[in-house]
């Protein structure tokens, strides 16, 4: 057994026995001395097993530290995003507790790291699929929705059941409201591909969820779709998927003035087709600043959204309802 093994196995007794500010301090202790050696591979193993014990015993706050002092050594150590490296942020941002507020501020430092490090400028898709799977898990749909739309192909789905489950909690007219927050992300990340995938989930469960509502099937030459005749917006949505992968502004200018009488009420939704109708349809509006984070922060995704995980029950409840238009008295298509 090595040196550094011996270190972590001793601090890992001490874990066991409940001396958890001993563990603790000298864990950083002894990564410390590495650092101030450039030894990165030694301090980041002390870090990463002392941290990961800590977690496990459930001590979210000292080991929420270890772990913010694992971000800085990798940034410190000017280390690449390695498979190696990324399995072991994505198994410390696991094991943290739901509630530890740690959490948050590792995960940013741990998108940063990639991002600068690596290949994607918003972070790595696999550690914000991982997050935004747990904020789905701990419902947290604002914060979920933030990291799905930036996440890997496994997303789409986990954002599309998200958006699904909250809207039942919801009227049914507001199918499209949610399934938008399912496909609009995709769609402003230039990612159509999830974007149709997102908007296939999510219609698929609401009619095998609900045997009553009207479906039609429409096919031509070229296309398959399913209309819903009482849900106007949701048939916008999959006609706009479908208009996207032929492009032109006739068909998009065509395509919302046919659905303008629902639209106009739908007003969150405004910039996301601004910007879709730029990045798909060539329709030029002026620049302002980064159009997907820009929608986050709209009333589509909810403001600042997200709430602290140490909020009631009811005032969680309270924020499950997207605000959505009551649906127009007009004849439907």
């Amino acid at each position: 057994m090595s040196k550094i093994q011996k270190t972590i196995a001793r601090q890992q007794e001490k874990i066991a026995e409940g001396s958890y500010y001993e563990a603790h301090q000298q864990l950083r202790v002894v990564a410390s001395r590495y650092v101030k050696q450039s030894n990165w591979d030694a301090a980041l193993d002390v870090l990463y097993e002392g941290a990961l014990s800590l977690l496990r015993a459930n001590q979210g706050g000292s080991g929420g530290d270890l772990c913010l002092y694992f971000t800085d050594t990798l940034e410190k150590g000017q280390r690449e995003p390695t498979s190696s490296d990324r399995g072991r942020v994505l198994a410390l941002l696991r094991a943290f507790p739901a509630e530890e507020p740690t959490r948050k501020r590792f995960l940013g430092d741990a998108l940063a790291w990639t991002a600068k490090h690596g290949d994607y400028d918003s972070g790595d898709p696999e550690l914000h699929h991982v997050a935004g799977s747990l904020y789905a898990e701990e419902s947290e749909p604002y914060e979920a929705e933030r990291h799905l739309a930036l996440g890997t192909k496994d997303s789409p789905e986990t954002l599309a059941r998200l958006e699904y489950e909250w809207y039942r909690q919801d009227e049914s007219y507001t199918a499209a409201t949610y399934a938008a927050r399912a496909v609009f992300p995709y769609l402003m990340n230039s990612n159509l591909r999830a974007a149709n995938k997102a908007y296939i989930i999510f219609t698929s469960r609401l009619s095998t969820s609900n045997k009553s509502l009207g479906v039609q099937d429409a096919s031509s030459s070229t296309s398959d779709i399913r209309i819903y005749p009482s849900l106007p917006l949701l048939n916008f949505i999959g006609l706009l998927l479908l208009a996207a992968q032929r492009g032109g502004a006739d068909v998009f200018r065509s395509l919302t003035k046919h659905y303008a009488v629902h639209i106009k009420d739908m007003t969150a939704w405004e910039d996301a087709l601004a910007q879709i109708g730029e990045l798909y349809f060539g329709i030029r509006i002026p620049k302002q600043g980064n159009p997907l984070f820009d929608m986050m922060g709209s009333m589509l995704f909810g403001g600042s959204g997200g709430g602290s995980s140490s909020s009631t029950a009811a005032t969680k409840t309270r924020a499950r309802k997207v605000e959505a238009a009551a649906p127009p008295q007009v004849d439907l298509d």
